[in-house]
């Protein structure tokens, strides 16, 4: 008898109580499998570096250490055979369009109820890109004006490094990086480097 293959997952979120809830849901359907359950992405890193890959990895966006957008950059940039499906919430429609970027093939809001978590890991499974409507009319409306260098420049103006020290990251002139913070700050109307990477976070921009 040919019996199809379960589908694992590896669970990645940081906050224990929703972690273990969503691997007990999972568990539950007879074709799923729960691989493993990380706290954040660097565990699950350090996890796909010494088991095979998982079916998919259902991963949450916001944890410490490493996020959901970096884990899925490692996956596209270590060439893994898993599928990534995120976790966000209402407040963060900016981060679509970057998890697009990254291959990500399911965006689930947490605020969806449990029969569309298991239909969209089904879908993904299946070869399927799931994302919620309500999210991708959101990502529609949603227009970054920041450059890409600008964003650069700002994420690592977020993380408490001086102008100099952003320069040398970056490659740039620390005058060419005073422009770009300057115009990131124009352009979200902030007072400061400090309050525009507020904004642009908020936004789910960095």
């Amino acid at each position: 008898m040919n019996l199809k293959a379960k589908t694992t997952i590896l669970i990645v979120e940081d906050q224990s109580l929703i972690r273990d809830a969503i691997a007990m849901l999972l568990s539950l359907e007879d074709d799923l499998a729960i691989a493993a359950k990380c706290s954040n992405g660097q565990e699950a890193i350090e996890y796909l570096r010494e088991y095979p890959a998982p079916s998919i990895i259902l991963s949450d966006i916001e944890m410490p250490l490493v996020t959901g957008l970096d884990l899925a950059a490692h996956v596209t940039e270590q060439c893994l055979s898993t599928k990534v499906v995120l976790m966000t919430t209402f407040s963060k429609p900016g981060y679509i369009k970057r998890a697009l970027s990254l291959g990500v093939k399911g965006f689930i809001l947490k605020e969806s109820d449990s029969d569309y978590l298991i239909d969209a890991i089904h879908k993904v499974s299946e070869g399927e890109k799931v994302i919620s409507t309500e999210l991708a009319i959101m990502a529609l409306d949603d227009n970054n004006p920041l450059s890409k260098k600008e964003m650069a420049a700002l994420k690592l103006a977020s993380d408490g490094l001086k102008t100099q020290d952003i320069a040398q990251s970056l490659f740039l002139s620390e005058g060419t990086v005073r422009n770009y913070l300057s115009e990131a700050i124009s352009k979200l109307d902030a007072t400061n480097r400090v309050d525009a990477a507020r904004i642009a976070k908020q936004k789910g921009w960095l």
